[in-house]
């Protein structure tokens, strides 16, 4: 039952919205720095900051490994709590250049639950920015988990208000196609209906899954 729900979401969100194209970004570092930077701001921030650190010549993680503390938060300044992600971007680059010569493609070697354990030791580096790097920077089939997808999953039964982030993750990774591309796809066209229709207060009408049974919470 609850993977035929899934797929039915899957299907009407995709004949909606089609293909999303996820995740931005020209480079595995670049990409890598995004999913840091885009804690707790909207995506069109984290390109201002990303712009900037191109202009500067500083979009590699060996250039801003370079880089002291105060000039990187300056460059990412548009992302917000810009002290705090410049902090944060230290910390995984400590971690990568102690532990694996600063190459992300060292990273390939180790398998997915070794490397999602490592980079959640990371100070700063929480679950779903560290979903977010194994599956769009690296290709690993891990569901990446947001307020949307909490949002679209309790307002449609898949969950109660005490499921955390692992219960979620589960039951998406269990009851669909365990393939990196479709939770690619999936959790992208999940972002686009919670901006345009499933809000905070929510906006039913012309939804995709506006015929599904739903119930609406405003606040949560």
């Amino acid at each position: 039952m609850t993977s035929e729900k899934l797929k039915q979401i899957y299907d009407l969100l995709f004949a909606r919205f089609g293909k999303q194209c996820w995740w931005p970004g020209d480079s595995t570092d670049e990409i890598v720095v995004g999913a840091i930077l885009t804690q707790n701001t909207n995506w069109q921030n984290v390109e201002k900051a990303i712009n900037n650190l191109k202009a500067a010549g500083m979009m590699s993680l060996s250039a801003i490994n370079g880089l002291q503390a105060d000039p990187l938060a300056e460059l990412i300044r548009p992302a917000g709590y810009y002290n705090v992600k410049a902090k944060r971007l230290k910390n995984f680059l400590k971690w990568i250049f102690d532990n694996y010569a600063g190459e992300l493609a060292q990273l390939e070697k180790q398998n997915t639950e070794t490397l999602r354990a490592e980079l959640l030791g990371i100070n700063g580096i929480g679950r779903e920015t560290a979903d977010s790097i194994l599956l769009y920077a690296f290709g690993r089939p891990v569901f990446v988990v947001d307020a949307y997808t909490f949002r679209m999953a309790f307002r449609h039964g898949l969950i109660d208000e005490q499921c955390d982030y692992e219960e979620l993750r589960r039951l998406f990774e269990d009851n669909i196609a365990y393939d990196a591309k479709i939770f690619n796809e999936y959790h992208a066209l999940l972002v686009k209906l919670g901006k345009e229709y499933c809000k905070p207060k929510a906006k039913c009408t012309g939804c995709p899954l506006e015929k599904m049974e739903h119930h609406i919470q405003e606040e949560y």
